[in-house]
């Protein structure tokens, strides 16, 4: 199954989410009235409007970013809900710096190991029951792992804490009427 980036997000959405890498990106921003709703140990919860639709997203940087590296753009876990396009639990991550062309991320929240294709500096699972697996892990989970790979072939180790995650979460499902 091949799934493109466009399919799953839009890099002007992106742009709008009040996330400094992802304002970056520079492209004219669709999301209007970006609400914080809080803050949860290491997530905080977010709701905006998109196209006159609500949507909600939580984010986290991580607690600690490993690699051999010389510069690296910010990092960040997402999970975004867009109830208006029956799309929930869309967990990606930014890298901070472009994947190597073709390469997957391996994402391990405990004993769980998930796989996410890359483009550009993005991760996102395949699918939508790879995204709730995940995100159920992710709220069972203390701490998770995320192991990417650059284009210039430098190996990332990624360690988000997931406390507060469950409380992001259903802060997020409230705001977004899940």
């Amino acid at each position: 199954m091949t799934v493109t980036f466009a399919s799953r997000f839009s890099v002007s959405t992106f742009a709008a989410l009040g996330l400094s890498a992802l304002v970056a990106w520079g492209t004219p921003a669709i999301a209007q009235g970006i609400q914080r709703l809080g803050e949860f140990d290491a997530w905080n919860a977010y709701q905006f409007s998109e196209d006159g639709n609500i949507a909600c997203y939580m984010a986290s940087v991580p607690k600690k970013a490993e690699g051999d590296y010389k510069k690296r753009g910010d990092i960040f876990a997402i999970v975004t809900h867009r109830p208006n396009e029956s799309r929930r639990d869309e967990v990606s991550f930014i890298a901070g710096y472009a994947f190597k062309k073709d390469s997957w991320v391996e994402v391990t929240v405990e004993k769980e190991t998930f796989k996410l294709f890359t483009q550009d500096d993005g991760a996102w699972a395949p699918d939508k029951e790879a995204d709730a697996a995940l995100v159920a892990a992710m709220i069972k989970g203390s701490n998770m792992v995320v192991k990417g790979t650059s284009a210039r072939g430098t190996k990332t180790l990624d360690t988000y804490a997931l406390g507060g995650f469950t409380k992001a979460y259903q802060t997020i499902n409230k705001a977004c009427g899940l």
